[in-house]
């Protein structure tokens, strides 16, 4: 059955879970380096799956010299019921509204997304587009989709190339042991593994 042009949708909306909400106030206003602040991304995502708020993936957006803490974000994909809703975009999407600006460029300063692996065909292009000027990752590869059955698309073989054309800098591997123990985690758990096309 069709949709009457009344029953369109005229707009959407995608919120933090939340425990996580509730807690952004006691988060720490700054982080001095990188491995901080990829365990801030690894425990926000480790968190996400056991609140069963969403998948395993986590970002963060920080100002890269300072070490300010701009914005969080966590997978919604199940919870919004929107495909697009994986932390990246979520997290950069805050940053945005946060700074009232779709250039997280703005003001010349560099800001930095941290993420629990390398973006998926769907959050590089959010990331080339966004603004930001540093990409920090746990680690890259096929171990994500091997051990938690997500389909992460067909990323380009030239995706640092990409980041480097467009001036964003990459940092890789950062705890990723860690990233890769999480994703283990969250294949035990028994949460939704939320491909489309299932039927």
């Amino acid at each position: 059955m069709s949709a009457s042009p009344s029953d369109l949708a005229v707009g959407f909306q995608v919120c933090l879970p939340d425990w996580l909400a509730a807690s952004l106030a006691q988060l720490p206003s700054e982080f001095v380096c990188v491995e901080d602040r990829m365990r801030l991304v690894l425990s926000l995502a480790r968190r996400n799956v056991e609140e069963q708020t969403g998948g395993p993936f986590a970002a963060c957006v920080f100002e890269r010299d300072s070490g300010r803490l701009v914005s969080v974000g966590v997978n919604r994909v199940e919870a919004s019921r929107l495909s697009s809703a994986h932390a990246e975009v979520v997290c950069l999407s805050l940053a945005q509204r946060a700074l009232q600006s779709y250039d997280l460029s703005q003001g010349g300063i560099v800001r930095q997304l941290v993420v629990n692996w390398r973006p998926c065909a769907m959050c590089f292009g959010a990331v080339l587009w966004s603004g930001v000027a540093d990409l920090v990752i746990a680690g890259d590869g096929p171990e994500l989709e091997r051990i938690t059955g997500f389909d992460e698309g067909p990323v380009v073989e030239t995706w640092r190339q990409e980041l480097e054309k467009r001036g964003i800098a990459l940092t890789m591997d950062v705890l990723r042991k860690e990233a890769v123990e999480g994703f283990y985690a969250f294949a035990k758990s028994g949460n939704a593994v939320y491909n489309a096309r299932q039927g």
